[in-house]
């Protein structure tokens, strides 16, 4: 028999068993089954390290205590050093976009400053009535006691059109605005060459769309919405294009992923737990702290990453520079030692609901917190005004991903209580 030439020889891929708290593995979101993993994790090991994963070595900080002290210590912990997912950046094959949360100080806090006004108490105030007027709407137009899609017919449209109006976007193409956010969220995509490059496509698109918008306001007076914002800045009005679509990304993900996987959390959420459906329906005055309570309860963004700048040592473990962290915001909003046995729950009057990790924590914590609690305040409050129930009529397609903790659909009907 000839011999196989030395160079063409290749060995089987060598294959790992799964290992049972590599919480970063899809199929545990799709299926909702990470809930044990990180019970697990919690109680034995709260900072873990897995050696292999489809994102390579990190270290898992999974309780409300270590993720508190990462989020604290900014310097130690980078966002800009590996970027704020598990996917790695690929210098072969990726496009380096950058934004403002995945930056550390100083370029973090200036760029940060330049969008909060959008985001201030008197610009919530002034978008109150719009937010409201847009929810009624929806609302009215639904089917009462017709199946329908509860994500796309209500959480989709109300954080597009939202986003819209943030960005003084074209309204009749604002669905393109869902579009490029759920292919930038999706850090699965990067796993695979033809869809990472189909990714990168989407997000070029993005850029070359808001680099028209952002053309037609050069010289304008200011205008409340953020591209107007970015320009009338030292921060950010001379940003270099891939920058401009990063911090684009940022903005679109993060305006759009939060709030419309809260909203449909809350239809699902509530009708899994009709005794706090009840509460809630005999006294509109729970609404704030539901708010709260749905977020924690469904933790829109699973995980943030950072990237250790130094060696140090985080809960008895030693960190070494370079370290791979994720900061499980997801199991945190379920810890035991802070929200109670029942955190797995959904409590309307829970005492510190508020407490939740959904926006992060310290220098990083979301800039969009204010309106996106306001937003699913007002579509509970609206509602309330109608008796509206929403009923659960299948169990929902799950976002197949360990970043964006989401729903592709939610079958549902409403009725009247």
């Amino acid at each position: 028999m000839a011999s196989i030439p030395q160079d063409t020889a290749q060995a089987p891929p060598r294959v790992y068993p799964i290992d049972p708290l590599d919480v970063s593995r899809a199929e545990l979101y799709r299926d909702d089954v990470w809930h044990a993993p990180f019970r697990t994790l919690r109680t034995s090991a709260p900072v873990h390290h897995v050696p292999r994963s489809g994102y390579g070595a990190y270290w898992s900080v999974s309780t409300y205590k270590g993720i508190v002290e990462v989020e604290s210590l900014p310097e130690i912990y980078s966002s800009e050093a590996g970027g704020i997912t598990l996917a790695d950046f690929d210098e072969n094959r990726d496009v380096r976009m950058p934004m403002f949360i995945a930056r550390d100080r100083p370029v973090h806090t200036s760029q940060r400053r330049t969008v909060a006004p959008a985001f201030t108490p008197s610009e919530m105030a002034r978008m109150a009535a719009d937010i409201r007027r847009r929810t009624a709407d929806i609302l009215d137009s639904l089917p009462w006691n017709t199946p329908f899609d509860w994500v796309d017919t209500v959480s989709v449209e109300l954080t597009t059109q939202m986003l819209a109006i943030l960005f003084d976007f074209p309204w009749a193409d604002r669905r393109k605005l869902t579009l490029w956010s759920d292919w930038a969220g999706d850090i699965e995509l990067v796993r695979d060459e033809t869809t990472r490059k189909q990714r990168l496509t989407h997000m070029f698109e993005c850029g070359a769309y808001f680099q028209n918008l952002w053309n037609a306001k050069i010289g304008k007076d200011p205008t409340p919405d953020l591209i107007s914002m970015m320009i009338h800045s030292d921060a950010m009005a001379h940003m270099e294009h891939h920058e401009f679509i990063g911090n684009l990304i940022l903005l679109i993900v993060g305006g759009n992923d939060t709030t419309r996987n809260s909203m449909s959390a809350l239809a699902y959420g509530l009708d899994r737990f009709p005794d706090a459906r009840a509460m809630l329906e005999a006294d509109r005055g729970h609404i704030p702290n539901a708010v709260s309570e749905i977020l924690r309860w469904q933790t829109p963004l699973a995980h943030m990453r950072r990237t250790a700048t130094r060696d140090t040592e985080l809960m008895g473990q030693s960190i070494k520079a370079g370290d791979k962290l994720a900061l499980w915001y997801l199991s945190a909003n379920r810890d035991e030692t802070v929200f109670g046995d029942d955190a797995d729950s959904i409590r309307v009057d829970r005492p510190n609901a508020r407490r939740h990790l959904a926006f992060g924590h310290g220098i990083h914590r979301c800039v969009g917190a204010r309106l996106a609690e306001m937003q699913i305040a007002i579509l509970l409050e609206e509602m309330a005004n109608r008796r509206m129930r929403v009923n659960v009529i299948a169990e929902p397609e799950r976002v197949a991903a360990c970043f964006v903790h989401g729903y592709r659909s939610l079958p549902v009907e409403i009725s009247r209580y």
